[in-house]
């Protein structure tokens, strides 16, 4: 059955049985699967409605984000942009720079010291303060609609019988079917950020943002990388920001080798050695990081009537219903974008709607980030999608070199691209390759959000030598040509 017609049950098993409507003399037991993003913010929430709340966590508490996610990739990511910049950098004729000595164990140290204690002040702290929040240390497996089976490290078993239920289990890294991989000691994003030394060559595979975050990472702390792509690099987004990302990544020194499938895999205990479209590539470590697959598999699912699609996610309405009327469920485990503030936001409605509300979760507009340098921001429909949405286009790109902030910064690698419907005038979408795209797609969003045309956009006042002031002026190439305007023209 297709995610579409599992959502249809949702809907018709629902209106047969509406069970959030049932008024309670006793406090709701809920039982959350995790103890992430979406699993702290249901709790909390939950906690808040009069709620008894217990979490089931098999790993370490906080979940993907805080612990091998968000959190410390970004503080690698940041390391890897300091030392790019001591060693060379614009301003280079002016202000002298050298390659710098990186030590590696160092900055991990440094980097998982700040995750203990984001995962000490945001997530196990919040359960020792909580009366009614507590936590189970154990694998989840469902024995009934209403009843969870625990296996704990020693081997025990223990029930947890609960009225309802969240399932916010996040999701694994997917390791590709490649002979020979699985007798290597190939690293994932979880090994690569605990990793206490640099290669000396990284072999990357995959073209999505954990492929490139962390291969320009390791490249700029001074690991020699070669990545290679199945297909294209960011293959689901405009085929202009692969490109773009791609000739900056190759311009500071990776080999990336595009439409190119691993055929095999050895590792003779030293070195790995990969064949991929008839060439033989030798490095010391080999990051896979083709995806990641819901952690759904181990739950028994089929035990409580929650249905999963072909890739093991779990289907849910906007309500975060599940194909059962008593289990809900948020995050990386469902249908929905892989965005740990999606995840939180669900999770927090997930809660509320357990509790017998009702509320939406709106995914009309969702920013996304990826965090290499420069940054990617996209927002709303790219060109492609709006056509196929049914919609008369028309686009204005901004080459960057165009922006002042850029100029300033003797950076202008990047662009900003706008999407705006043709008879309206509506901003239907933006994507930007750019420094600090991550910071101008918020303001991209609530453009709209609230339905803003190209004409209004052009004509806010945005701060002179900010990039986000590059949306200002993306927006008045519909009517002008900006080469024409004097400086910040209005």
């Amino acid at each position: 059955m297709s995610a579409k017609g599992m959502l249809s049950r949702i809907g018709s098993v629902l209106k047969e049985e509406d069970c959030c409507a049932v008024p309670r003399s006793k406090p709701l037991k809920v039982a959350i699967v995790g103890s992430g993003g979406a699993a702290f913010a249901a709790a909390i929430r939950l906690q808040e409605g009069g709620a008894e709340v217990t979490m089931v966590e098999r790993g370490t508490t906080g979940g993907t984000c805080v612990n091998i996610g968000c959190v410390p990739s970004k503080i690698l990511i940041s390391a890897a942009h300091v030392a790019h910049v001591r060693a060379s950098s614009p301003f280079d004729t002016g202000i002298s720079a050298a390659p710098p000595v990186v030590n590696r164990a160092a900055l991990q140290a440094q980097q998982q010291a700040r995750v203990e204690e984001l995962r000490s002040a945001k997530y196990e702290s919040i359960i020792e303060n909580s009366a009614n929040i507590r936590l189970i240390q154990g694998e989840a497996r469902f024995q009934d609609d209403h009843t969870l089976r625990i296996r704990g490290a020693d081997g025990r078993e223990q029930s947890l019988a609960f009225d309802r239920a969240l399932i916010a289990s996040g999701a694994s890294p997917a390791i590709p079917p490649v002979p020979g991989l699985n007798n290597t000691p190939y690293w994932t994003s979880t090994e690569a950020l605990a990793a206490q030394e640099l290669p000396e060559h990284l072999i990357v595979y995959g073209g999505s943002y954990v492929a490139l975050e962390l291969a320009q990472a390791f490249l700029r702390l001074g690991s020699r990388v070669t990545l290679i792509v199945r297909s294209r690099i960011l293959s689901r987004s405009d085929h202009a920001i692969g490109d773009a990302i791609q000739q900056i990544l190759i311009d500071e020194g990776m080999r990336i080798l595009t439409g190119r499938q691993i055929e095999q895999v050895q590792h003779d205990g030293h070195q790995f050695t990969v064949e991929a479209g008839g060439e033989h590539i030798v490095g010391d470590r080999l990051l896979i990081a083709t995806g990641r697959r819901p952690n759904t598999a181990s739950l028994g699912l089929e035990h409580a009537g929650v249905l999963t699609n072909e890739n093991g996610a779990i289907p849910v309405d906007e309500f975060l219903r599940t194909s059962n009327p008593n289990i809900y469920a948020a995050g990386d485990c469902t249908t929905n974008p892989e965005y740990v503030y999606v995840a939180a936001a669900a999770g927090t409605r997930a809660a509320m709607n357990l509790l017998g509300g009702n509320e939406r979760l709106d995914l009309s507009v969702v920013p996304g980030v990826v965090f290499t340098d420069p940054q990617i921001g996209t927002v709303g429909l790219d060109e492609s999608a709006a056509r196929e949405s049914g919609f008369r286009v028309d686009t204005r790109t901004l080459t960057l070199d165009n922006v002042p902030r850029a100029l300033a910064n003797f950076d202008t690698r990047g662009f900003i691209k706008l999407v705006a419907e043709v008879e309206s005038g509506r901003l239907l979408g933006v994507q930007a390759v750019a420094s600090q795209a991550g910071e101008l797609i918020q303001t991209a969003a609530l453009a709209i959000r609230t339905q803003m045309t190209v004409n209004d956009l052009a004509g806010q006042l945005f701060p002179y030598l900010t990039m986000v002031e590059g949306l200002k002026l993306a927006a008045q190439t519909f009517t002008k040509d900006v080469k024409q305007l004097s400086c910040c023209a209005g």
